[in-house]
């Protein structure tokens, strides 16, 4: 498999782009790659513009490894999820974050962990789904969605599986802002030239951390409490047994 994220730096912006050649799912290749671009990003001091492919934002956790995967790939797959949000949260630039299309679980876990979120108004679904495909809400996801999402809609969504499109999403949480998509990449470009061009970096940083401490320290604790090599084994071995 080729990389599936691309590296662009452009004009202080790093363009990081998911492109798998289908749905963008989270595997453990994915994940190490999306590590290792906001790794470069945060090297080069650059505003990071995430975004899709023109089919999808992301189809979440790789399904495939839950179904066959190793508790070794299981394990790793979570980890990478759940740390790379916490990279996000807590990264020293501003995150825009280009909606490019459907965002189910995880690729929704990265919308609420960017700062800037800008989607299309039609044509795509966002939404905490996993009650409607036989799992249970991650504890570090319960802690984003309650943190970035209304009430209303956080209860909803992750009670009911129930997935939002555009302008909903907006009202919800996942989006900041809603645009058509012939219009998304470059009111998204602008969005993160502008920020490049105003913010202070290290106060951006500085801020970022005191706005967030609770909730980044939330999912840290919810890695520890959830995220182990012994609860994949256990997940692997009722798998075996159904």
């Amino acid at each position: 498999m080729t990389n599936p994220v691309t590296y662009r730096l452009e004009d202080g912006i790093a363009h990081i782009a998911m492109d798998d050649g289908k749905v963008n799912a989270m595997s453990p290749t994915m994940l190490q790659a999306l590590h290792d671009a906001f790794d470069r990003a945060e090297k080069d001091q650059a505003v990071a513009l995430l975004s899709g492919n023109a089919k999808l934002f992301s189809a979440g956790f790789d399904m495939g490894v839950f179904a066959t995967g190793t508790a070794e790939q299981i394990h790793q797959m979570m980890t990478l999820g759940a740390s790379l949000t916490i990279k996000l949260l807590s990264f020293p630039m501003p995150v825009v974050a280009a909606c490019t299309g459907s965002a189910y679980p995880m690729g929704a876990f990265l919308l609420l962990s960017s700062d800037l979120r800008i989607g299309v108004n039609r044509g795509i679904k966002i939404g905490l789904n996993e009650v409607r495909i036989g799992m249970t809400l991650p504890f570090f996801a319960t802690e984003l969605a309650r943190y970035r999402l209304t009430p209303a809609y956080f209860n909803r969504t992750a009670i009911t599986g129930e997935m939002f499109a555009g302008h909903e999403a907006q009202q919800a949480g996942f989006l900041d802002r809603v645009v058509p998509p012939e219009a998304l990449m470059e009111t998204a470009r602008a969005a993160a030239a502008e920020l490049a061009a105003t913010v202070g970096f290290t106060d951006h940083a500085a801020t970022k951390l005191r706005v967030r401490r609770p909730v980044i320290e939330a999912v840290k604790e919810a890695i520890v409490t959830e995220i182990s090599l012994e609860s994949a084994e256990k997940s692997v071995a009722r798998r075996q047994q159904a």
